[in-house]
């Protein structure tokens, strides 16, 4: 009966996401179809979108697990620097502006937007490889949190699970495109709402409730490298290690704003209500689930046993959450199991759906046919022939790292979002505030972004042990990769200012779509004074005549009495 409960849970799930391929099949016929949903994705489905890219299984079992380990209940700061600086600032600092100036220049992907915004198809084509070749790990990362999950739930190997689960995001988002990942997008945000939030309330039981829990936390040690021993540090306001904690909150949360299966997000917005109403909804949907997850990772040291030699827990960092899940019922397990899918599936159909539309649209297209462009139909066929192939490479590398310590692999997943968000992040919000910025600070941004990331990887690899405090602490690939943000966005106003402005009028025409006038109410706006231009005053004064007029019609008053 619990193994049918289970069972369950997991068909209703996969019916559900390849019912909503099929219906959303007919939208994905051209490029603006299958990539954007023709930009008429209505708030909601475009806040959970992009919630439920931000959030998957590395979050809930890999994340949450280690740095709730390291920082205790401090780590829920890095849940809340995902809400307020992933996900709310986001919103109001690129949201709107992503979505005007990318329907200006009818650019469908980051790549086409740089080479749109400053004029060079050499950026466009960097930057579908720097996206071609860092988003394969992060996308086999996806899988990793399943392998534990699935074996103490259902007995059943990691290989079947990675490949049915490929084959099922494969089949809906081949289908229906960008509309059918924002539906199921939708689906899967509320089962992981529902699903934090009953996981939390259960775990904290299995110890007495919250204030036990924190009680039973606060009894934890920890003792430093001089031999202080530190009493009650995992309950405390910043945990063990604040400097490490802040790398992990900017890499995490600023890290989205250069993420291109993040921004994309944007340029598929609907109307202004939906800017507003999504900012609000992906802040709160950030709350509760990230949130959620490294304050649930925060009491893993009650649940697993710490190796007396390296303090790390014994199974890893990844065997932290599901030792907290293992004794829950049946019931919840279901839950608990259908929630990873959701935050892997989700996130996996947003990673596959943006590298082929970049491989297709800004590689295979400006290279290969410089003769004749492909035809709408065409791209749209790569485009799913290259999310089958994405999927199907990720998930042989997933099997094979499970299988086999490849060291290689794993390092490289760590080092792919601080190089993709280090590569990207500065040119495009930059690119869109401000005119002076040249395509040199844009290539300047790719060196620095890759160079660094692959620096730190280099260094871990080759386990290299620094003297120096500051390069040993930007040595790990999550500081290396705030380093390489924060240098961005300091040396690419610099560049702006030193070298020459060019192309004024071509800039000036692109910035010419924030000056659009547009009407809206007086609930939106009000009016202090009378216009200034004579043509409007005298359109005013004209309305005023003519609304006298009406009211003092004999008709009108007679049928009233």
């Amino acid at each position: 009966m619990d193994m049918f409960i289970k069972i369950m849970f997991l068909v209703v799930f996969f019916a559900v996401m390849i019912g909503v391929g099929i219906y959303c099949r007919k939208q994905a016929t051209n490029v603006n179809g299958f990539v954007l949903g023709n930009r008429s994705v209505g708030p909601w489905l475009t806040a959970f979108a992009f919630g439920t890219s931000y959030f998957s299984a590395v979050i809930f079992v890999g994340y949450a697990g280690q740095f709730g380990w390291r920082f205790g209940l401090a780590s829920t700061w890095i849940g809340l620097g995902n809400a307020f600086i992933g996900s709310l600032l986001a919103w109001n600092i690129l949201g709107r502006r992503t979505r005007v100036m990318t329907q200006h220049l009818d650019s469908a992907t980051m790549p086409d937007f740089f080479a749109k915004r400053y004029d060079s198809k050499a950026l466009k084509i960097a930057a579908s490889i720097i996206i071609f070749i860092f988003l394969i790990p992060y996308t086999a990362s996806l899988y990793n949190g399943l392998s534990r999950l699935f074996e103490m739930a259902f007995g059943i190997p990691y290989t079947y699970c990675v490949i049915a689960m490929a084959v099922l995001t494969g089949i809906y988002v081949v289908l229906g495109g960008y509309m059918a990942t924002a539906i199921n997008d939708f689906i899967q945000g509320i089962i992981m709402l529902a699903g934090i939030v009953a996981v939390i309330i259960a775990v904290m039981q299995q110890n007495g409730g919250l204030m036990e829990s924190i009680a039973k936390l606060s009894q934890e040690s920890i003792t430093t490298d001089a031999g202080t021993q530190f009493n009650g540090v995992f309950t405390s306001f910043f945990g063990p290690d604040i400097f490490a904690l802040i790398g992990v909150v900017i890499l995490t949360s600023l890290g989205t704003w250069g993420l291109p299966q993040m921004v994309q997000k944007f340029y598929a917005i609907k109307s202004e209500k939906s800017i507003s109403t999504g900012t609000i909804v992906s802040t709160i949907f950030a709350i509760i689930v990230a949130g959620g997850c490294y304050f649930l990772g925060g009491f893993g040291r009650l649940f697993g046993t710490a190796d007396p030699a390296t303090g790390k827990p014994v199974g890893g960092y990844d065997s932290v959450i599901p030792e907290m899940l293992q004794n829950l019922s049946p019931l919840l397990i279901g839950i608990v199991v259908v929630l990873v899918l959701s935050a892997s599936m989700s996130t996996l159909s947003s990673l596959v759906l943006t590298s082929s539309s970049v491989l297709t649209i800004d590689f295979i297209d400006p290279v290969f046919c410089k003769k004749k462009a492909m035809s709408e139909k065409k791209k749209v066929l790569w485009m799913r022939v290259f999310i089958v192939f994405f999927i199907a490479v990720s998930a042989v590398i997933a099997i094979v790292q499970a299988n086999s310590p490849v060291l290689f692999i794993s390092q490289m997943m760590g080092v792919s979002w601080g190089a993709l968000a280090g590569a990207f992040l500065a040119p495009f919000m930059y690119g869109l505030y401000m005119k002076r910025v040249p395509k040199i600070a844009v290539w300047i941004n790719f060196v620095i972004g890759i160079g660094i990331s692959l620096a730190s990887f280099v260094c871990n690899m080759a386990n290299i042990k620094f003297d120096n405090a500051v390069l040993e602490y930007f040595k790990s690939p999550i500081n290396a990769g705030m380093l390489a943000m924060v240098l961005g966005i300091v040396i690419t106003p610099i560049i702006a200012l030193i070298a020459p402005a060019k192309d004024k009028e071509r800039v000036a025409g692109i910035f010419s779509c924030y000056n659009k006038k547009v009407t809206v109410s007086s609930k939106k706006a009000i009016i202090e004074d009378e216009p200034e231009d004579e043509s409007a005053q005298a359109a005013v004064k004209a309305a005023k005549a003519q609304s006298k007029s009406k009211n003092s019609n004999p008709r009108k008053k007679s049928k009233k009495k």
